[in-house]
């Protein structure tokens, strides 16, 4: 059977994460060092949580495409009420639990679940404020992952969607 080269499942090693700021600022997770999984780099994600310094604190976080879990957990390292984590890959929703676990959050939930799947769903519970999206590259699914959102009742009045392009270019 052939390896899907696009699949975090082929695991070769652990790398890590650290976390930026926060209640565990500089502690380092390990994540799977596999294909198609990368975990946001430092340098985006201090960027990113100097954007949302004064809205992150008590509000209800997704982290579509988790991963290795970094964006999720800076936020709860910064006082979210709580992050949601959808990851389709096995071994990377059982490290996000792990680390999880070693953190000692009950304000995260990693649920392993196909996230466009997921979305497809009406939203009965609490909305979210803040999306974080970073899916596999090339494979278009902002668009449909925002629609998905915003027609099945996933985002509060007051929200944000963030995504991390795969390339960024100067004008």
């Amino acid at each position: 059977m052939k390896k899907n080269r696009n699949s975090p499942q082929s695991v070769q090693q652990m790398g890590e994460v650290r976390v930026i700021a926060g209640l565990w600022r500089g502690r380092k997770l390990p994540v799977l060092n596999a294909e198609g999984l990368r975990p946001t780099t430092d340098r985006v994600k201090e960027t990113l949580f100097n954007w949302l310094m004064h809205d992150i604190a008590h509000s209800r976080c997704l982290d579509c495409f988790a991963g290795s879990g970094s964006l999720g957990i800076e936020a709860l390292s910064r006082q979210a009420q709580a992050v949601v984590f959808l990851e389709k890959f096995a071994n990377a929703a059982n490290q996000l639990k792990k680390n999880l676990q070693a953190l000692k959050s009950e304000q995260g939930s990693v649920i392993h679940t196909d996230t466009l799947a997921y979305l497809a769903q009406k939203n009965n519970g609490e909305p979210f404020n803040i999306v974080f999206i970073d899916p596999p590259f090339h494979q278009g699914f902002v668009p449909q992952v925002l629609n998905l959102l915003a027609e099945n009742n996933w985002l509060a009045r007051m929200r944000f969607c963030m995504w991390k392009p795969r390339k960024i270019t100067r004008h």
